[in-house]
């Protein structure tokens, strides 16, 4: 008997059996991409053929699904082994999922990052978990030192550092504030739209403090830290004080935490 798709009747193609982990709002063509991938990741390398016949959806459709996740970089092809003599034509091809298409089932790096740092509290002591996050923020920006010192002020090294995190994966920007009055002081404020360790620096602030303090150093001057992600702002902002004089020193934001309580992000950077 020909296979047919479920949901032919309906202009789409859904397997057979939904997978618990797809959400409710994800597409009929979605769920099925996604069930083909998880097939990939429990029992590949195989042959789209195979792959139809584990779904139950035609070898049409299937390959349709398999042509996107190779154009996403998100599965790749190899040879299948030969059995027997040579034979004419070319080798059937093997599907399996990259390094990119495993992670749309997600991964435990936070939770085993968190664990670490717990061990490292409890067995060396804060200080150690201290010398860590001033490592690992040194280690980040520590190749874009002399692009970002070399500029002539704070406010072009501020725009120089979002440059340099925003390569590092932080989309940081830069904005300027204030205005040259008696009673306030130009500003810049350095913008991190997202923040790769904002779950483990929840727990562990001493990574967005060592942070603070390094941004201090490479631009030369006192800044504040008024939000951040860890803390549930919707970004991590530092203001920067860029004219002479005593600087600006806005009151730091109040936010909610995760717990819903509410937190001062406290001032974590030093004069240079």
């Amino acid at each position: 008997m020909k296979k047919t798709e479920v949901g032919d009747q309906a202009g789409g193609d859904v397997p057979r059996a939904a997978h618990p982990h797809v959400p409710s709002q994800v597409s009929a063509e979605g769920k099925t991409r996604h069930e083909v991938a998880r097939l990939l990741l429990e029992q590949g390398p195989m042959t789209a053929v195979v792959v139809a016949e584990q779904l139950g959806i035609s070898p049409t459709a299937v390959r349709r699904h398999l042509d996107a996740l190779l154009a996403d970089g998100e599965a790749e092809t190899r040879d299948a082994p030969r059995r027997g003599p040579r034979g004419r034509g070319r080798p059937a091809k093997l599907f399996l999922l990259t390094e990119p298409g495993r992670a749309r089932f997600g991964h435990a790096y936070d939770d085993l990052a968190v664990s670490a740092i717990r061990f490292l509290a409890e067995h060396a002591g804060e200080d150690a978990v201290r010398a860590f996050a001033e490592q690992r923020i040194e280690r980040l920006v520590g190749p874009h030192r002399a692009a970002i010192t070399g500029q002539g002020d704070p406010a072009t090294r501020a725009e120089a550092l979002a440059t340099a995190l925003s390569r590092e994966g932080y989309a940081a920007s830069t904005r300027e504030v204030g205005a040259p009055t008696a009673g306030q002081n130009v500003g810049a404020q350095l913008c991190q739209h997202h923040c790769p360790v904002a779950h483990v620096a929840a727990e562990f602030p001493q990574l967005c403090e060592a942070e603070t303090e390094a941004f201090a150093k490479l631009l030369g001057t006192h800044v504040q830290r008024l939000a951040t992600i860890a803390r549930g702002d919707s970004a991590c902002t530092t203001h920067v004080p860029v004219t002479a004089g005593q600087p600006a020193h806005p009151e730091p934001v109040r936010t909610a935490s995760p717990e819903g309580r509410t937190a001062r992000i406290p001032n974590g950077g030093k004069p240079a």
